[in-house]
């Protein structure tokens, strides 16, 4: 079966079919349309894929175009554990590219990365794990409002990225570890131009960094079955991370950071990974406080699914188990090819066995060392009970309309059909609730409201505040973004460029208007908060109280902010009601 490779969206025949079966669709014109959206939207869901973008000629209204850039070997220099390193200064911000923080050989767990004599330029990103092609590329929108920078491919992928106000000055800022979406799959620290931290490190104050790591086969290829040589090749993307963290630890002061007030934070499936990274013993101390945006993962992949993955990938391959270590030496697209193909033929089986979270394939596994337990199963995980955690979604995340033009007109009907394929017979029920918090809704209001993501967030959310540990944040996203006449809504995400205070780098999606600008500026300001002290007030805005269960307190981010309590409690909860993946 041929499949078609994105880095934002994985296109998979199974994944439609498996759609259409949700759905259960009889009328054939709106199955056919239904499968479009499948195409490309609802794989993305199932891989958690980020929406990411590239280097844009835009810049913030802070750093406008033109600006000074000073390099050299006596510009923007310091110190590592492994050597001196030279980036480049803009904008008064120190920024460092590409700077190694491990190495590995395949399947194996990172070490440290090899010392270097003199002084190594580290002002260009490093090469992104390799990845099957982005097709999003060919959908004239979304290239215009994601704007992609795809960079080049290498397996020495354990890069980061650094942009700070001082080196070794003394001064302890806290430090902001940005992990990439993309699910577990695609994606890298340099594919948004929102994912650029200069207006941060300049604005607030703070030290930025970006990490890039193993994903797909060469990061959550379980070979375990084989022998303990193997016993770690489930979550060696994870443990990348891991030791990027460890590297923070042991060098952020030398960048003017303090390696003791890190903050993790990740969209989509870099949400997912944070999501990870709270009950991975390897990752405690490393971090102390995070932020999941779109990405709140309850469960991840069983170990026993996962060497079956494993065992499948080398049958295709031909290779003996007595010479496992042939596996090494078969060229990357060979070995993502069968690795694609036995997640494809384990999930049907695994269909068949009544077993479908929200992720299946490329991720980590629960494997009782590196990762004992399910993150969020039945409760929290102890071994983050005091660490702060701002959990949120997007209104609208994959919206129907954003990716399919056909249905931005789309009548009741077919909006009826959607919903039935959603909530069964409960979509009448769905469509009440929906008249009465929205009454002037049109039809793709109710097949664009998202309702996975948003209740996986709020379970998270409920899970953590019933530890009585450290505080939850939960937020909404509802600002809808005019770019392209209105069709990006807030989709999936819409909020990094909020966040990052790139919103006028980012115009293309976010528009660049005076109120997305100020709402950036109230949002990175949240977020910068958070990361100083565990709380994101004070704000211009009324005070954003922790949230419990009772309480249902939810900001919502848009041109007018608030706090609600139980927004859409009664959509939610038929949401809820719902059998749904990863719940």
């Amino acid at each position: 079966m041929q499949t078609k490779k994105g880095r934002c969206f994985t296109f998979m025949k199974a994944e439609e079919a498996q759609f259409l079966q949700i759905c259960n669709v009889k009328d054939k014109p709106m199955k056919r349309n239904v499968t479009l959206f499948a195409a490309v939207a609802v794989s993305a869901l199932v891989a958690l894929g980020g929406c990411c973008g590239g280097n844009s000629v835009r810049k913030s209204a802070k750093n406008v175009s033109g600006g000074e850039i000073l390099s050299g070997n006596d510009v923007a220099t310091t110190q590592t554990q492994y050597g001196k390193v030279a980036g480049y200064l803009e904008s008064g911000v120190n920024i460092f590219k590409g700077i190694p923080y491990a190495k590995a050989e395949r399947f194996m767990p990172p070490t440290a990365p090899d010392s270097w004599e003199g002084v190594r330029s580290s002002r260009a990103y490093g090469p992104c794990c390799p990845q099957g092609k982005r097709a999003g590329w060919s959908s004239d929108e979304q290239a215009f409002a994601f704007h992609w920078d795809d960079g080049y491919a290498g397996e020495d992928c354990q890069r980061l990225n650094i942009w700070t106000q001082g080196l070794k000055d003394g001064k302890k800022r806290p430090v902001m570890f940005w992990i990439h979406g993309g699910g577990y799959a695609a994606g890298s620290s340099q594919e948004l131009p929102s994912y650029d931290g200069t207006n941060l490190a300049a604005d607030y104050d703070v030290v930025v960094v970006s990490v890039n790591h193993r994903l797909n086969v060469l990061g959550f290829l379980d070979l375990s079955a084989f022998g303990d040589k193997y016993a770690e090749s489930g979550n060696v993307g994870m443990l990348d991370i891991v030791a990027a963290l460890q590297w923070v630890k042991e060098n952020i002061e030398n960048f003017g950071g303090d390696p003791d007030n890190v903050t993790i934070f990740g969209q989509s499936g870099g949400g997912g990974k944070v999501s990870t990274l709270m009950a991975m013993p390897s990752a405690k101390g490393l971090f102390h406080k995070a932020i999941i945006e779109s990405g709140s993962q309850l469960r991840t992949m069983d170990a026993g699914y996962s060497r079956k993955i494993g065992t499948e990938t080398v049958r295709l391959l031909g290779i003996n188990p007595s010479r496992l270590e042939d596996l090494a030496k078969v060229p990357y697209e060979q070995l993502l090819e069968a690795g694609d193909k036995a997640v494809e033929t384990v999930r049907t089986q695994a269909l068949k066995e009544g077993y479908n979270p929200f992720i299946f394939g490329w991720a980590p596994t629960v494997d009782g060392k590196v990762l004992p337990a399910q993150p969020f199963d039945g409760s929290a995980p102890d071994l983050s009970k005091d660490i702060p955690v701002i959990i949120g979604t997007t209104e609208n995340e994959f919206c129907i309309t954003a990716f399919a033009p056909q249905f931005r007109n789309m009548t009741m009907e077919q909006a009826k059909e959607i919903l039935k394929s959603k909530y069964g017979d409960k979509s009448d029920l769905f469509i009440e609730a929906f008249a009465k918090a929205h009454p002037d809704y049109k039809p793709a209001d109710l097949a664009d409201a998202d309702f996975m993501f948003r209740t996986l967030s709020i379970k998270q959310a409920d899970l953590k505040s019933a530890q009585g540990g450290a505080p939850v944040y939960l937020y909404l996203f509802t600002w809808q973004s005019p770019a392209l006449g209105g069709v990006l809504r807030a989709v999936h995400c819409m909020e990094l460029p909020f966040v990052f205070d790139n919103v006028n780098r980012c115009a293309s999606m976010t528009g660049g208007s005076q109120q997305a600008v100020a709402l950036g500026k109230l949002m990175s300001r949240a977020w910068t908060n958070f990361a100083r002290t565990g709380d994101p007030n004070p704000l211009d805005i009324p005070k954003w109280e922790p949230y419990t269960k009772e309480n249902g307190n939810t900001m919502i981010f848009d041109d007018k902010c608030s706090l609600q309590s139980h927004v859409d409690s009664e959509l939610v909860q038929i949401a809820d009601s719902v059998p749904q993946k990863g719940m």
